[in-house]
C-alpha cells in the first residue's frame, strides 16, 4: 500500500494496511490492554512501513492532552546544565512525551515567569525547570500553580518537587579520598558563588576537613572554565604547603593541572588533584583525572517521572513537596596519590 505523494500517512491508512478499524489503531497507540498481540504486532508493522507518526494536535482535541512537557533551561553551554537536559529528553521521549525548550540568556524572576508563560501558551502538560543557579530557584517562588513543576538540580527549592544530585555528598567523597591518602588538608577551587551546585560542593569538602579536624583554607571561586583553573592552579602552585586540590569541575580541573605542569609541578607524585563531573574526556587528561561521577541520565528519569506521577495522579501527590537525591560517585585514576613525606 502506497500513500499519495505530497500526503503524509494518517491513522486510517495504517487502519487499511493492517486490515483492522480506526480504533484498533487508537487503542494500540494508547497502550489498550484488551488488544491481542498479533493485532498489536500487525498494527506496529503497518505504522514501520508508512512512517506513521501521531498528530499530537488532533490528539489534544480529543484528549485535552498535548503530550509535551516544557522546559525552561539556563546556560547549557556548561557540561551539567547541558547533560542534564539530555538526560530529561532521553526520558521523556522513553515514556512517550515531547519537549518544548526555552533557554534564559539572563535569570531573573521576571525572565522565569515569561519563560512559563510563553510554554503556557504552547499547551505544556506541566514544567521541567533546571535550576542550577539560585536566582532560577528563587524565580520559581510564588509562581502561579497552574501546571505542575519540577526543579531539576533545585537545591532546597521551596514550594516544588526537586531532582538533584547529592552534590555535598559529592564534595564530601572527593575531600575524604583525598585526606585517606594522607594528605593534611584539601585546597579548594570552587564554582561561582551564585551556583547551588557550587556551595553544596563547599559545604561537602568542608564538612570532610571538619570531620578530621583538618585546617580549612579559603575556597578560591572560578567560573567554570579552563581559564580560570589555570589561574587558580597557577596561584596554587607557588605555595609549598599545597599537596591536594579538590576542583570543583573537570574543565577547571584541566587548567589547574596545565598550570602545575608549567610550573614544574608534578600531578599526582607533588600534588593530587581530583575533579567533579566526569566528562567523557576526564580520562584522557594528562594524568587521567580522577572526579566524581554524576548520573544525568538517572536525573532525567526522576525528573520526568515525577513530573509524570503529578500530571497523571494529581490526587496522589504528596502533602509537601518530594525531593529525589540522585549519589554521587567517586572514580578512581591516576591524578591522585598517597601524600609525599
Amino acid at each position: 500500500m502506497s500513500v499519495p505523494v505530497g500526503r503524509s500517512p494518517v491513522m486510517a491508512d495504517v487502519a487499511r494496511l493492517a486490515g483492522v478499524s480506526h480504533q484498533t489503531v487508537s487503542r494500540v497507540l494508547n497502550g489498550h490492554p484488551n488488544v491481542r498481540a498479533e493485532t498489536q504486532a500487525r498494527v506496529q508493522a503497518a505504522i514501520e512501513e508508512l512512517g506513521y507518526r501521531r498528530n499530537s494536535s488532533a490528539r489534544a482535541l480529543v484528549t485535552r492532552r498535548t503530550g509535551v512537557i516544557g522546559v525552561v533551561a539556563f546556560d547549557t553551554t556548561h557540561y551539567g546544565p547541558a547533560q542534564t537536559l539530555s538526560g530529561i529528553e532521553h526520558a521523556a521521549r522513553a515514556d512517550g512525551y515531547f519537549l518544548s525548550v526555552v533557554t534564559l540568556q539572563t535569570v531573573t524572576r521576571e525572565a522565569v515567569s515569561e519563560a512559563m508563560d510563553y510554554l503556557a501558551q504552547q499547551s505544556v502538560e506541566g514544567y521541567i525547570v533546571i535550576a542550577p543557579k539560585r536566582a532560577v530557584v528563587e524565580g520559581l517562588a510564588g509562581q502561579p500553580a497552574e501546571r505542575p513543576v519540577v526543579a531539576v538540580e533545585g537545591g532546597e527549592a521551596p514550594d516544588v518537587p526537586v531532582v538533584c544530585v547529592d552534590q555535598v555528598g559529592g564534595g564530601y567523597l572527593a575531600t575524604r579520598h583525598l585526606l585517606e591518602l594522607g594528605h593534611r588538608t584539601v585546597h579548594h577551587i570552587a564554582g561561582p558563588g551564585d551556583w547551588l551546585e557550587a556551595e553544596g560542593r563547599i559545604a561537602g569538602w568542608r564538612r570532610a576537613l571538619e570531620e578530621a579536624g583538618a585546617p580549612v583554607p579559603a575556597p578560591l571561586h572560578g567560573d567554570w572554565r579552563p581559564r580560570s583553573g589555570y589561574r587558580i592552579g597557577a596561584q596554587l602552585a607557588g605555595d609549598p604547603d599545597v599537596t591536594a586540590v579538590f576542583v570543583a569541575n573537570d574543565q577547571m580541573a584541566l587548567g589547574a593541572l596545565r598550570a602545575l605542569g608549567e610550573a614544574g609541578v608534578r600531578v599526582p607524585d607533588d600534588v593530587s588533584v581530583i575533579g567533579f563531573d566526569d566528562i567523557p574526556e576526564s580520562e584522557f587528561f594528562t594524568p587521567p583525572l580522577t572526579t566524581v561521577a554524576q548520573d544525568f541520565s538517572e536525573v532525567g528519569r526522576r525528573g520526568i517521572g515525577l513530573l509524570i506521577d503529578l500530571l497523571e495522579e494529581p490526587a496522589t501527590a504528596p502533602s509537601s513537596p518530594a525531593r529525589s537525591v540522585v549519589p554521587a560517585r567517586l572514580v578512581t585514576r591516576v591524578s591522585t596519590a598517597p601524600a609525599r613525606a
